[in-house]
């Protein structure tokens, strides 16, 4: 899957893997090479995420019902931790430095297909 930046018009990644069910959001990028995925949840919420089994930093946006950024977060890096303040329905891990080279903020429209 592409995932562009609708505001800014700006290609965020191209091969993007989609995961919808248990299994692929549990195992997300544990144990894999660096690679951009799309996590789409059944309702908006507070989505705490861990980098255990990460080898490699990632960008995560963290999007709302409308697919606008709700939050990010640059560089997490491997072993951390990160709780968002705001709720999403829709999370993108990207890989790292890709928030800051597409210049991607709070409130900017993602289109993914």
């Amino acid at each position: 899957m592409r995932i562009k930046n609708i505001t800014k018009k700006t290609l965020l990644a191209e091969n993007a893997k989609l995961c919808k069910n248990i299994f692929s959001k549990s195992l997300g990028l544990m144990f894999s090479k660096p690679q951009s995925l799309i996590f789409i949840f059944k309702k908006e919420k507070i989505i705490p995420l861990h980098m255990f089994f990460v080898f490699y930093p990632i960008d995560v946006l963290f999007l709302d019902k409308d697919k606008k950024v709700a939050e990010v977060k640059e560089n997490f890096r491997p072993f951390e931790f990160y709780t968002p303040k705001n709720k999403a329905l829709f999370i993108i891990e990207l890989q790292q430095n890709t928030i800051k080279k597409t210049k991607t903020g709070i409130g900017d429209k993602i289109n993914f297909k």
